[in-house]
């Protein structure tokens, strides 16, 4: 049954970080006091080893160069984002816990699909440089070598292939509205979940799921050890060679974009603490920016891109805005 969508949970979704993104990111030189001055903690709202995390331990370096204190991963995985999530906002609002998360559709999905507490504007996300999308693979060892053998093996009986993948995503998403258009049914397809992206390509990689649905760009470090099926996008992406969802769908195929990526603060810093989310902004800009960052990051299939702030919040109420109309397929699988 579709979920109803009440007042709340629109504003929670639609009021975003997008007005207090309009402040920018003026320069450190503004500031007049000595933030930081002890260690700053970036929370990763997911295990080790999947984008997020490591996009946080590579970046982490730079930032520090800029800030001049030590920056510690702490990985608070669980409940897809929800628990790192929570963890976070329970934390000050002091500048010294920062958060690195796949901000959409994570955190409209723990609103829409786990009742969380919190909302959208809680978050006020500086710079989300990555721009993901979902990419349907398999093993490199598999017997299934086309989109078009894994739609009619799930055609022919739907249960027949075991399919990797984390519960209440764009990617879970993107696989049922692939399903329906293709005809296969949602009732009995083998789901096996997993609590990040690292764990479900590494079950993909190694063959412990048929196939694996899954962002993209963490794909890229595992690129000999799968076989890439499908790119949802109208484009292709980083250079696979695999299906677009519209030449298996069709050129009016529904999709959702793939997890955005990136630095986060929150949004109460802005009004508590001006002074050192200019320090914190501009750092993480002047990292991101660094021609040594951009080229470690890239050795590593890691985005350092700058988008900023009004950007970044402005595409995390937008894909807000889009899972909201698909939550019936995410609150009935």
């Amino acid at each position: 049954m579709k979920k109803a969508i009440t007042r709340r949970r629109m504003l929670q979704l639609t009021s975003g970080g997008v007005a207090a993104a309009t402040l920018g990111t003026p320069s450190i030189l503004r500031a007049q006091e000595s933030y930081p001055d002890r260690p700053i903690n970036i929370v990763v709202p997911f295990d080790t080893g999947g984008y997020n995390d490591r996009l946080a331990r590579a970046f982490a370096p730079f930032l520090q160069e800029k800030l001049g204190q030590p920056l510690t991963v702490i990985n608070r995985g669980g409940a897809g984002a929800m628990l790192g999530h929570t963890y976070f906002l329970q934390q000050p609002d002091d500048g010294y816990t920062i958060l690195c998360t796949s901000a959409a559709p994570y955190i409209p999905l723990n609103i829409l699909t786990q009742d969380a507490t919190f909302t959208v504007e809680d978050f006020h996300m500086i710079n989300l440089p990555s721009r993901d999308y979902t990419l349907m693979a398999t093993s490199a060892g598999s017997d299934l070598t086309s989109a078009d053998d894994v739609i009619a093996r799930l055609k022919e009986d739907n249960s027949s292939l075991s399919i990797g993948i984390q519960p209440a995503s764009a990617d879970l998403v993107n696989l049922m509205l692939l399903c329906d258009a293709n005809d296969i049914s949602r009732e009995g397809l083998r789901l096996v979940t997993y609590d990040g992206g690292g764990p479900t390509r590494n079950a993909t990689a190694g063959g412990v799921v048929d196939i694996g649905l899954v962002g993209g760009e963490g794909f890229l470090p595992l690129a000999e050890q799968i076989t890439p099926l499908i790119v949802f996008d109208t484009r292709q992406r980083d250079g696979w060679d695999a299906a677009l969802i519209t030449d298996v769908a069709g050129e009016d195929a529904e999709f959702v974009v793939g997890s955005q990526r990136g630095w986060g603060v929150h949004a109460s810093m802005l009004e508590n603490h001006p002074d050192r989310y200019e320090i914190l902004a501009a750092a993480v800009e002047e990292a991101s920016k660094n021609p040594a960052a951009i080229e470690a990051l890239k050795n590593q299939q890691l985005a350092t891109d700058w988008y900023g702030p009004e950007e970044s919040n402005k595409s995390l109420a937008a894909t807000a805005r889009v899972m909201q109309q698909h939550v019936d397929l995410l609150q009935g699988t």
